[in-house]
């Protein structure tokens, strides 16, 4: 570490200041309820002014940071968020919630509403999309003589996991940011990761919860199925699943045509343009205003989609930039060479430190969000120390982040009110769905870290 730039060279100090930070964090958020905007400025200013922080070095660590992080980012942030009001206002979640309906047949709805969860969790906030699809879940129950948990978990499940995990959803994307780990790589054993953890969702509310919880469908919702959209007005199938799958597989495309061809070949420089997460995405706002049919929906796209977009991704924002800038004062202390050394001084497992703060982070603040960039936010500065690729990291972060969503969750409160489940039979239902899936999903992960894929 050079001194002339190191932000304290104390590691008595710096442990100390970073343990301070982690816990005004928490305590702000959990106890005094605070906005995780001043809950995460406020400790990092206080980190400032320790006895032996170099000053000038700690406020060129912050701005570096906060700047570099956004830089890579931001726009891919706001980006993904248009895109998600989009599948919302044009129907093509309901038109990808029918196909898969089809896919698995009716008799399976369970099993269809998750993988629709798996799918739509890439795009959509899980809140959002647990609001459009509860009218289905109830109908569905109704119509199939089964408890709603039966019908649900494994769709609150799903979407959390993907929420979580996969970008370009906003968590993910701006941990990937913070790690610097390959987003391509990310989406394809993210996807990998979250399948599995999706199934074991599923199964946990078909055969475990969901027969020992007796609460059925409500009638407030008979008869009504999602928003009101006139069937020649929803898009085609293919339409529909385009705004998700076409920049996902542009962005997958450049990690893997740079494997396959050198460094200058025509290929490899068109993909690297192509498969940059900011026209990838910009690809996949124009699929998705393809899909507007009335001229009403065409005029609030221009405006009103976008200014929503932009106030759901403002906190992200600050929130990933702020992570940034802990990160790189972080990197200036010997507190992440001392705690990196006892993980390997103790051999214990590196994948374990980020899944670990990915599960104190969301089980404190309740936020996937929070646990996920926190995560990558404290081991980014860790991973040469480490020996753990970016990739490893970010995912094995993100497993952690969804255990366990319970009752300081807004989703957990938005999942268990339209679903009308009582909160010790919610708790154990989604609380489970999302222990068992984020388990089977790090299992997941640490099979392809061990084997040599991430």
């Amino acid at each position: 570490m050079d001194p002339s730039t190191a932000v304290n060279t104390s590691a008595a100090i710096s442990l100390a200041g970073f343990a301070v930070v982690i816990f005004l964090l928490l305590f702000l958020i959990a106890k005094w309820k605070w906005h995780v905007f001043f809950a995460l400025l406020i400790p990092i200013m206080l980190f400032g002014i320790l006895p032996g922080v170099q000053q000038n070095n700690f406020i060129d660590a912050f701005e570096s940071g906060f700047g570099n992080t956004l830089g890579s980012i931001g726009v891919v942030i706001v980006l993904g968020s248009i895109i998600a009001e989009a599948l919302k206002h044009t129907g093509a979640i309901q038109v990808i919630t029918k196909s898969m309906v089809n896919l698995v047949g009716s008799q399976r709805m369970p099993l269809a509403l998750t993988l629709t969860g798996f799918i739509i969790g890439v795009a959509i906030f899980s809140d959002v999309a647990y609001v459009i699809l509860n009218p289905l879940v109830h109908s569905a129950a109704k119509t199939m003589g089964v408890g709603i948990a039966v019908m649900s978990t494994g769709l609150v499940g799903a979407l959390q996991l993907t929420h979580a995990i996969v970008p370009p959803t906003p968590g993910p994307l701006a941990a990937a940011a913070l790690l610097g780990a390959d987003i391509g790589k990310t989406i394809i054993f993210g996807g990998i990761a979250c399948f599995f953890g999706s199934l074991a969702c599923w199964a946990w509310g078909v055969y475990v919860a969901g027969p020992r919880i007796k609460t059925m469908a409500s009638d407030e919702f008979d008869g009504s199925n999602f928003d009101e959209i006139p069937p020649d007005q929803l898009p085609s199938t293919l339409s529909s699943y385009t705004p998700i799958v076409i920049p996902i597989m542009l962005i997958a495309a450049q990690s893997v045509v740079a494997l396959v061809f050198e460094e200058g070949h025509f290929l490899r420089t068109l993909f690297l343009y192509l498969g940059w997460p900011v026209v990838a995405l910009s690809v996949g706002v124009w699929l998705a205003y393809r899909n507007i049919k009335s001229a009403d929906a065409k005029e609030r796209a221009k405006d009103e989609w976008v200014e929503s977009a932009l106030k759901t991704s403002a906190m992200i924002l600050v929130v990933t930039g702020l992570g940034g800038s802990l990160s790189a004062i972080l990197r200036g202390t010997p507190a992440v060479d001392f705690i990196a050394a006892i993980f390997t001084d103790y051999g214990l497992p590196t994948i374990l430190l980020p899944f670990v703060i990915g599960i104190i982070g969301n089980l404190i603040t309740g936020s996937t969000t929070v646990g996920v960039i926190t995560a990558a936010s404290l081991v980014a500065p860790m991973l040469g120390s480490l020996s753990l690729s970016p990739e490893a990291a970010m995912l094995a972060g993100a497993s952690g982040s969804v255990i366990i969503k319970y009752v300081n969750s807004s989703y957990f409160w938005v999942c268990t009110s339209l679903s009308r489940l009582s909160v010790p039979d919610a708790v154990f239902s989604y609380g489970g769905a999302t222990l068992v899936g984020g388990l089977v999903s790090f299992m997941t992960v640490c099979v392809m870290w061990s084997v040599g894929f991430i």
